[in-house]
């Protein structure tokens, strides 16, 4: 009976972890989309095949085009030349606007598809930063409105982010002109600041 229940504690604590990451991706409340729109600097972000060739400065841009929001993101290469890419994002969750779907690939030169979630998951009350992600937590995106966030912003943001069940160290901190000179997991960036 005994060897029975330290089993039985045992199983329930392995499966302690699995239970919290069970829990779904949530959302912020509410987004104000006049004051989310503009250049945003990536600060953090799990690693993308699309972005391989971005070494440093990462942005994002969003404004108001055709009744959605053009996003047109760039990078700095190896190479020190600019990357950009266009794309195209609409509201899926009217009520809140803290879910998107944004997209890439046109087709016939207007037609926008294939679009992937982008859920707002975080967000300063002052919009100094926004956190974005992905219910299936293969994506996310650390976002500022400057090129750098105090250490103080990165811990609270990395506590939200392990809140909804992400892995900080799988997180890796983008190079940014004016903010951070290293790229690491964020869960090294957060303790070593």
């Amino acid at each position: 009976m005994r060897l029975t229940i330290f089993k039985l504690i045992f199983l329930g604590a392995m499966w302690l972890p699995a239970l919290a990451f069970a829990q779904p991706v949530t959302t912020v409340e509410h987004v104000d989309l006049s004051r989310y729109l503009g250049k945003w600097y990536e600060i953090a972000a799990i690693p993308q095949y699309f972005q391989r060739m971005c070494v440093r400065d990462v942005t994002a841009e969003y404004a108001l085009s055709d009744g959605g929001i053009s996003v047109q993101n760039s990078c700095v290469t190896a190479e020190g030349k600019t990357s950009v890419a266009q794309g195209q994002a609409r509201i899926v969750d009217k009520v809140s606007q803290a879910k998107l779907e944004v997209t890439f690939v046109k087709i016939f030169g207007w037609q926008y598809l294939l679009g992937g979630d982008y859920w707002v998951i975080d967000l300063a009350a002052d919009y100094r930063y926004a956190v974005v992600g992905h219910p299936s937590r293969k994506y996310a995106w650390v976002l500022a409105a400057t090129p750098g966030l105090t250490a103080t912003d990165l811990a609270l943001i990395a506590q939200n982010l392990q809140t909804n069940g992400y892995d900080t160290c799988s997180l890796f901190t983008t190079v940014q002109t004016n903010g951070l000179s290293v790229k690491q997991p964020l869960c090294e960036a957060v303790t070593t600041k």
